[in-house]
C-alpha cells in the first residue's frame, strides 16, 4: 500500500525549530526550548572523528557544534560508514541540479540510536556556507516514519511533519534498516520516495528545488550513505 499526500500550499507547518530534525514544532517544543541548555543531548565525538570526506563541504546546525565530530570512514564497496556527532549537510558544490531531475541516495541504519534520530537527503541548497542558507530535505528513521522540511537561514519550517507510512522501514531487532531515498522534481509537484514507493507528493512551490544537491545525517548516529546520484527527468 502506499501513501501519497498532496501538499498545495508552501507549508502545511510552519513555525521556527530550535531543536534538531527530531524535535517536533510546536508551541510546547518551542517553549521547552527556550529554556533548555542547547546541550542537554550532547553530541557524542566519535574516535578518529575528522568531518566529512576530502572534496566535500559540510555544515552543522548550530554554532556550538563541531563539524569535527562527524567520522566518514569509506567502504569497499563506494559507500561511507558514519559515526555522529552533530546533524550536517555534506555535498560536492557541483552537485547541483535545476528544472525536471531526480536525486537519489540510499542510507542504512546499523545500530539502534538512543533515541529515534534521522537521515535523508537536501535538494534545492543554495548560500550553504552564510547566514542565509536555504535548502529542502527528505528525511527517515527507524520508526518507520518520513519527514519533508526546509531550512531558511536558522529556522526550519515543516512540509509534512513526521508521517508514519508502511513504505518506511522500521528497524530490526538490532537496529538495523535500509533506505533508498529518491526525490524526482517535475514542473509543477515534487514526489517522494522511499525504497520504490511513493509516500508523498507536493507542490514544488512547497521548497526550494534550484541548487545543491547532498545528504544530511542526524545526532549520534552509526549509518552507512552512498553519495548523491542526480538524474536529469
Amino acid at each position: 500500500m502506499r501513501l501519497v499526500m498532496l501538499v498545495s500550499g508552501v507549508a502545511l507547518l510552519a513555525a521556527a525549530c530550535t531543536g534538531g530534525d527530531d524535535a517536533a514544532i510546536d508551541d510546547t517544543t518551542a517553549a521547552a526550548a527556550a529554556v533548555q541548555p542547547a546541550d542537554d543531548d550532547p553530541d557524542a565525538r566519535p574516535e578518529g572523528a575528522s568531518g566529512v570526506p576530502e572534496g566535500f563541504v559540510g555544515r552543522v546546525d548550530r554554532a556550538n557544534q563541531q563539524l569535527a565530530d562527524v567520522r566518514y570512514t569509506t567502504l569497499g564497496d563506494g559507500r561511507w560508514e558514519v559515526v555522529t556527532g552533530p546533524h550536517h549537510i555534506a555535498y560536492q558544490p557541483g552537485d547541483t541540479a535545476s528544472g525536471a531531475y531526480t536525486v537519489s541516495a540510499t542510507l542504512e541504519q546499523l545500530d539502534s540510536p538512543a533515541h529515534p534520530e534521522s537521515f535523508g537527503i537536501f535538494i534545492g541548497g543554495t548560500n550553504l556556507e552564510g547566514d542565509d542558507q536555504r535548502y529542502g530535505y527528505f528525511m527517515v528513521r527507524g520508526t518507520g516514519d518520513y519527514l519533508i522540511r526546509v531550512r531558511d537561514g536558522a529556522e526550519t519550517s515543516n512540509v509534512a511533519g513526521w508521517v508514519a507510512s508502511p513504505a518506511v522501514p522500521r528497524a530490526d531487532a538490532t537496529g538495523k534498516a535500509s533506505y533508498e531515498l529518491r526525490v524526482r522534481v517535475q514542473e509543477d509537484s515534487v514526489r517522494f520516495d522511499v525504497n520504490g514507493a511513493t509516500v508523498a507528493t507536493v507542490a514544488r512551490r512547497a521548497l526550494p528545488t534550484e541548487g545543491v544537491a547532498g545528504i544530511r545525517i542526524g545526532h549520534n548516529l552509526h549509518v552507512a550513505a552512498t553519495r548523491v546520484s542526480i538524474a536529469r527527468n
